[in-house]
């Protein structure tokens, strides 16, 4: 019972990042309709950018900012620069996500060249341990489930208190409607991007912070969690990822404890395919709704 309990704690820790970058995936699908591959090698150079800010002195946490406003940038100048032509010369769904594969591989072998393979370390960040009924988890982490749950409370006001969240749930149901009804849905895509590439790189350092240890592979490697997370919470549906992502970090938290760590991706991968063969519109998605569908919340 006791490692049960104490590998709880783990769970929800990895969760919480898991959440922050799945919303971010999911909410830039639902969106835009772009399965983009490239974001788990922009949570990678989040990760290194991290890592050269931390090196001049900067406090993690006023990295984590900075590093997000950075990977915001970047995303947007993604899709304007890359995908939005793509989508101007017919380029269907499939080559979308061809074209953000081809975007990942070379980033990839950016971040190495200019990097190295070798793994690099974060150090000990706020070390210290807080335990309560059981569940232990560092400074940092609650910090981060901390920061987690304040931005997802401010997407939720956004989606649903503003008019800006209005026209990007318009633009999810129904592009063409949008545009018709004056919604300038270009620059709702530029600011969906803006917003998702924050959570993609605020997700990037708070997981290099838990992680401690990582290389240029591990972007590519937490995409696999982030995908699982998404379909399980129904895809373009940002609460369900919330909750996907908890349930992903939490079971294959439980699967290293009982089982090994070596088959932690084995158990994201598991939930990936039996929320596909089983229910692949996800667990919060009613029959009948269209997987894009925002509107809902």
């Amino acid at each position: 019972m006791g490692i049960f309990v104490q590998t709880l704690g783990f769970g929800i820790a990895a969760g919480a990042v898991i959440s922050l970058g799945a919303v971010g995936f999911t909410v830039q699908f639902g969106i835009s309709n772009v399965l983009n591959i490239t974001y788990g090698a922009f949570m990678t150079l989040a990760a290194f950018l991290g890592y050269v800010l931390l090196n001049r002195g900067l406090d993690v946490w006023v990295v984590l900012v900075a590093v997000g406003v950075v990977i915001a940038i970047a995303s947007a100048v993604f899709n304007r620069v890359f995908l939005s032509p793509l989508r101007g010369r017919g380029a269907g769904f499939v080559n979308l996500i061809i074209g953000t594969v081809a975007a990942a591989i070379i980033l990839q072998g950016v971040i190495v060249i200019a990097a190295g393979p070798s793994a690099v370390t974060y150090g000990q960040q706020y070390g210290k341990t807080v335990s309560g009924a059981g569940l232990v988890f560092s400074l940092a982490q609650l910090i981060i489930i901390s920061i987690t749950v304040a931005l997802m409370f401010g997407l939720h006001l956004l989606l649903t208190r503003t008019k800006v969240g209005r026209a990007m749930r318009a633009t999810s149901t129904n592009r063409t409607v949008a545009r018709a009804c004056g919604i300038r849905t270009e620059r709702i895509i530029d600011l969906t991007w803006l917003l998702t590439g924050f959570l993609c790189g605020a997700a990037g350092v708070a997981l290099a912070v838990t992680t401690v240890t990582f290389d240029f592979s591990i972007g590519s490697t937490f995409l696999i969690y982030m995908i699982a997370a998404s379909v399980l919470g129904g895809i373009g549906q940002p609460y369900g990822a919330m909750i996907g992502g908890l349930v992903v970090g939490i079971t294959s938290q439980l699967g290293a404890a009982y089982w090994s760590p070596a088959y932690q991706d084995v158990v994201a991968f598991c939930i990936l395919i039996a929320m596909l063969l089983i229910r692949p519109r996800g667990l919060f998605v009613a029959a009948g709704v269209n997987r894009r569908n925002l509107s809902a919340t």
